[in-house]
């Protein structure tokens, strides 16, 4: 058993952050489970993960301005290597993505914490993580 089933993070265009996560979640390995997708209509959706129909974590879109879960939350997702975790950081920022630490060993978190740290268009900080000799 896990702990977490999904999380859905709210976006502000759907399109323009379905092109976002498509891309960023390519390089880690995950890829696009579903689509609820009516241009112009609400609550549409999109779902990322391994297996069809089975989302892990979902972007929705919502009419607001400015998207926030506050200060100190971010979503980390694991990368299968550290080049996955520095492709992903160079894809996010190609992307419009702002560098919040740039792909290396965070010595601070443990001896091979390897991460990068961007946050989305919508102001969602993100971390992409590796690690070589832990399962955590």
């Amino acid at each position: 058993m896990t702990m977490l089933h999904h999380i859905s993070l709210g976006v502000s265009d759907i399109e323009k952050s379905g092109a976002f996560y498509d891309a960023i979640m390519e390089t880690l390995g995950y890829r696009r489970v579903f689509t609820d997708f009516r241009p112009g209509e609400a609550k549409q959706a999109i779902g990322y993960g391994l297996v069809e129909g089975k989302d892990i974590f979902t972007i929705k879109e919502r009419a607001m301005s400015r998207l926030s879960a506050g200060r100190g939350f971010h979503l980390a997702f694991e990368a299968p290597s550290q080049a996955a975790v520095a492709e992903f950081h160079r894809v996010a920022l190609s992307l419009g993505a702002v560098d919040r630490g740039g792909p290396r060993i965070f010595t601070e978190f443990g001896p091979d914490y390897f991460a990068a740290f961007v946050i989305d268009p919508d102001g969602w900080q993100l971390e992409a993580i590796h690690r070589e000799n832990s399962s955590n």
